[in-house]
């Protein structure tokens, strides 16, 4: 006999901000905020990196975090990366040019974000390593907005062309 239930398939849910943080300055340890201003073409308002040309905003994926933990064999405080985003799950882009959205603010990727050997001191012996290909990707800001803690994450669907 064959079975013939019907499986409705979910939908996948949409990634959402699970953590923000900004590092006032450089080497100064980074602060938790539930919600942050978003300014294009300069990046977050608090952030280091506010008012640099490309550099607006780093986005991780909170599976890229999990995995780092499991070949480090400790926890890896989203936080300690220097990272100001983390979601959850999803895939982020790596493509310059690709446009990705969180809630309302349009973000374009820029590059891949390299792990630094400082992460080592701050996280242990091992996190620039574990983090290799799991450090998120570098943004530019196109347009302004408040980014909270719960939005969701929506890649732009299309080409994108790199933008200067």
């Amino acid at each position: 006999m064959t079975d013939t239930t019907n499986f409705a398939v979910e939908p996948t849910a949409a990634p959402t901000v699970v953590s923000i943080h900004l590092a006032p300055g450089r080497r100064i340890p980074t602060k938790s905020v539930a919600s942050v201003e978003a300014e294009a073409g300069a990046g977050l308002v608090g952030d280091r990196y506010h008012g640099s040309r490309h550099r607006h905003v780093t986005v991780q994926s909170s599976e890229g975090l999990e995995a780092a933990a499991v070949e480090l064999g400790r926890p890896v405080d989203p936080g300690l990366t220097r990272r100001n985003i983390t979601i959850s799950g999803g895939e982020i882009p790596t493509r310059p040019g690709t446009l990705m959205n969180i809630g309302d603010v349009e973000l374009e990727v820029v590059r891949i974000a390299a792990p630094c050997r400082l992460l080592d001191d701050g996280i242990g012996p091992g996190a620039a390593r574990a983090l290799h290909n799991r450090g998120g990707t570098v943004f530019r800001l196109l347009s302004s907005g408040t980014i909270t803690v719960g939005d969701e994450v929506h890649l732009v669907v299309g080409d994108s062309p790199a933008r200067d």
